[in-house]
């Protein structure tokens, strides 16, 4: 049995302090509150949390009654990954589009109105920008939330993105150490693993991860993958190796030498709970050297917190978890507080730039090709399954944004289910058939990773070689149709971009 140095309660408010828990509904439940009052330091928020803006900042105003230096958390990439316009649409295009630009300063002022934004509503962490190299564009889960496939680009980007919003008072989380983008599976559903020799991981994955300890980020996230060049058994969230002889290390030993505040990616994802569970894994995250768990976006209840906390506690007890590794934690987790606290009034001194997104948006479409004929528009949208990191009540595509400007567009949606059960010829011939007379408006994302849609489209293309088609995802396919639109993301800037090009406004409207 460990002999504990501090008292009972110290240790169970270190263990609340490293948590970053969510919950359910739009103001915050009495238990949360609670947990604020017994050592709780930090809450993420989900779509599920915010209905608008004045909403947000009452919740956030709820939460700083209990706890003023509560540090608020949020999955803010802008793109397709948004909770603050999760029922809208992203007023940002994602980091795809931001690289295509190749533009710092534009990424730099993005980032920095999507901070400002984020602290009007009371927001003071943003689990971003992702610095994942997509080398793998057939990544399911990275794909346009990476800046690129080049490393030095990425890796100028996310120097721009973490100044841009640090600038704003919120601190920037870089993830998902040690890099995601050469994967094939997406943690949420399974282990992803990565066989790259330490050689390839230093000059590729790691150069944005690097940069981004130079530029200063206040936070890094874990990934749950396992690259064996690093440790055989366990992945970079749960291991000693990544974290402390990787991460923590001293340049001048090979290592990144970042001393500020880890988080994981949530450890609810299957990857870790199939594997380790979710309490053990927990203990095992911050034995390894982490300080702050990442819980919530499923397991949003007081049972999980309390779950967590008496596991954190019991290691100490059982001698599995050294307390002076929870403290250490949990003393990182109250200094990024410290520092939001004391840049909470940055965001008032920005400059509001309402329309960067817009302008952002528009300089990333890439056109080919142009629009024949001037009939009216049938939008047919390719829909594929959405990885969670979206979230399914986020709308894609060109409807709502293309039908104010050419009014009379009908869409219909068509996804792989469609194809499996009627078989991709007979779904082309559909299309064809309730188009009519229409000119074709096909909306794809990530084409080159379903062959269903690839299949239809061909077919679609082939009959009616006037169709328009629009890639909302990576253009990793060759562009085809008569005008061809890379947006690279589905934002809905993205989408206002592409329409204004099929409407012939694309001076904007």
């Amino acid at each position: 049995m460990t002999t504990l140095t501090s008292s009972q309660s110290t240790l169970t408010r270190n263990a609340l302090a490293v948590l970053q828990p969510g919950f359910v509904g739009t103001t915050a439940p009495q238990w949360l509150l609670r947990c604020l009052d017994e050592g709780l330091t930090a809450v993420g928020l989900f779509a599920r949390n915010i209905e608008s803006p004045a909403q947000l900042t009452e919740l956030t105003a709820q939460l700083r009654a209990v706890r003023p230096e509560v540090l608020v958390a949020i999955d803010e990439e802008g793109g397709d990954v948004t909770r603050l316009e999760a029922h809208t649409g992203s007023s940002f295009p994602g980091n795809l589009a931001l690289g295509t630009v190749d533009d710092p300063d534009l990424t730099r002022d993005v980032a920095a109105e999507l901070g400002r934004r984020l602290a009007e509503c009371g927001v003071n962490l943003n689990w971003a920008p992702s610095a994942d190299v997509n080398s793998n564009p057939g990544n399911p889960v990275i794909g346009v939330r990476s800046f690129g496939a080049d490393q030095e680009l990425v890796a100028r980007h996310t120097i721009a993105y973490i100044e841009g919003l640090q600038s704003a008072g919120v601190a920037a989380s870089t993830k998902h150490f040690p890099g995601h983008g050469d994967t094939s599976v997406d943690s949420h559903h399974a282990l992803p693993r990565i066989d790259a020799d330490l050689e390839t991981l230093h000059a590729r994955e790691l150069v944005p991860f690097r940069a981004a300890v130079a530029a200063g980020t206040k936070v890094m996230m874990s990934a749950h993958i396992l690259l064996p060049a690093l440790d055989e058994s366990l992945p970079a969230t749960l291991s000693p190796s990544a974290l402390t002889g990787l991460l923590r290390a001293p340049i001048t030993e090979g290592g990144l030498g970042f001393d500020g505040l880890i988080v994981t990616d949530a450890v609810e994802m299957k990857a870790i709970a199939d594997h380790h569970g979710v309490e053990h894994g927990t203990v095992l995250a911050i034995a390894a050297g982490a300080d702050a768990i990442c819980v919530g976006g499923g397991l949003a209840d007081e049972a999980t917190v309390l779950r967590l906390r008496d596991a954190l506690v019991a290691a100490v007890h059982s001698g599995e978890l050294p307390e002076e590794r929870l403290a250490e934690a949990a003393g990182r987790v109250r200094a990024l507080a410290e520092w939001t606290s004391a840049h909470a009034d940055a965001a008032a001194q920005r400059p509001v730039r309402a329309d960067v997104g817009l302008v952002a948006a528009r300089r990333a479409l890439h056109v080919t090709g142009a629009r024949r004929g001037n009939s009216e528009l049938q939008v047919a949208a390719f829909t594929p399954m959405r990885n969670i990191a979206v979230g399914h009540e986020t709308p894609w595509g060109l409807a709502n944004e293309l039908e104010p400007l050419l009014p009379g567009t009908t869409t219909a949606d068509y996804r792989r289910e469609h194809a499996e059960a009627e078989g991709t010829e007979a779904l082309a011939a559909r299309v064809l058939a309730e188009a009519g007379e229409r000119t074709i408006v096909g909306v794809v994302r990530d084409v080159h990773r379903h062959p269903w849609m690839a299949e239809v489209l061909a077919a679609v293309v082939a009959a009616r070689p006037d169709t328009v088609v629009v890639e909302m995802g990576v253009p990793q396919a060759p562009p085809t149709g008569a005008l061809h639109l890379a947006t690279h993301g589905a934002a809905r800037v993205c989408a206002r971009a592409a329409a204004e090009v099929i409407a012939g406004t694309a001076n904007g409207s």
